[in-house]
C-alpha cells in the first residue's frame, strides 16, 4: 500500500492515516535546519493540534504551541494533504508569529 520509505505515520483529527516519507522529511531538515531532531514533535502536531487552518490548494495547515523546543519557545506548524483514504506531510517548521497563518481562516480550534 505504501512505499517502503515512509518514516513515520500518524492519525489526524479526522482519522485518515497521515505520512511522512524520507523524501518530505529529508526537504524539511533542508529548508529548516533545526527541525532535525523534531520528528516526533511534527507527528504529535497533525496527531493532537491546538488549531487547524485551511490551505489556499486545500492543503490543512496544523499548529501546536510549545513553551520550549530546541530553539526556544515556539509554536509547531506542520502543513499536510489529506487524500480519500490518506495523506502526507509537505513540510513542517517553527514560528513565532503563528498569527500570520491563523490569519488565512481557522476551521478547527482545541
Amino acid at each position: 500500500m505504501y512505499r517502503s520509505d515512509v518514516l513515520r505515520t500518524t492519525r489526524s483529527l479526522s482519522g485518515k492515516t497521515i505520512r511522512l516519507t524520507l523524501r518530505q522529511w529529508l526537504h524539511i531538515t533542508e529548508a529548516h535546519d533545526y527541525m532535525a531532531g523534531n520528528i516526533d514533535k511534527v507527528m504529535e502536531i497533525v496527531h493532537s493540534p491546538d488549531c487547524l487552518v485551511e490551505g489556499l490548494r486545500g492543503e490543512l495547515i496544523a499548529l501546536k504551541h510549545y513553551a520550549e523546543t530546541n530553539i526556544s519557545e515556539k509554536h509547531g506548524v506542520v502543513v499536510y494533504k489529506e487524500q480519500e483514504r490518506d495523506g502526507f506531510i509537505i513540510t513542517a517548521f517553527f514560528t513565532s508569529k503563528p498569527e500570520t497563518i491563523k490569519r488565512k481562516g481557522v476551521i478547527w480550534q482545541k
